[in-house]
């Protein structure tokens, strides 16, 4: 007798569904971990508009409205702007009143919104909380 050699159809199609499996788990993490990888730039990019905002509540005893807008930071600190866009940022502007800094991506990045708004609750330390929003999840953006 001949004894034959290669797969049967019944195992290749457990292959192929193993395969499938584990492509539809690991294509979206994937996904998540490029955008997430890319958005970190803009997390980066803010990290001198934080500490300008930081200084500016030091100088003035807390006062979100006295650091609130560009111009205010170049006349309390000397920052001498805000970033401009790049590959992975869109925009990012600051919010009267709440000095709160928002952070539009590029379609690269889903275009996902990230706000970071401080928190001067203890008169000796700033607390910045980052809120994703425009559709995004804290496994695209890390925050």
């Amino acid at each position: 007798m001949n004894a034959q050699k290669g797969f049967t159809l019944i195992e290749l199609m457990i292959v192929v569904a193993i395969i499938g499996i584990l492509a539809a788990i690991a294509i979206p993490q994937y996904q998540n971990y490029v955008t997430r990888a890319r958005f970190a730039e803009n997390n980066t990019i803010i990290a001198p508009v934080k500490a300008a905002i930081a200084e500016c509540l030091q100088i003035n005893n807390s006062t979100l409205a006295s650091c609130d807008t560009a111009a205010k930071l170049l006349t309390q600190v000397g920052y001498p702007g805000l970033p401009t866009a790049t590959t992975n940022l869109t925009s990012l502007t600051l919010t009267a009143a709440t000095a709160a800094i928002v952070v539009t991506g590029t379609p690269l990045v889903n275009s996902c919104v990230v706000t970071w708004t401080p928190n001067v609750g203890d008169a000796n330390k700033i607390t910045w909380v980052g809120v994703t929003s425009g559709g995004c999840t804290k496994a695209q953006t890390g925050v």
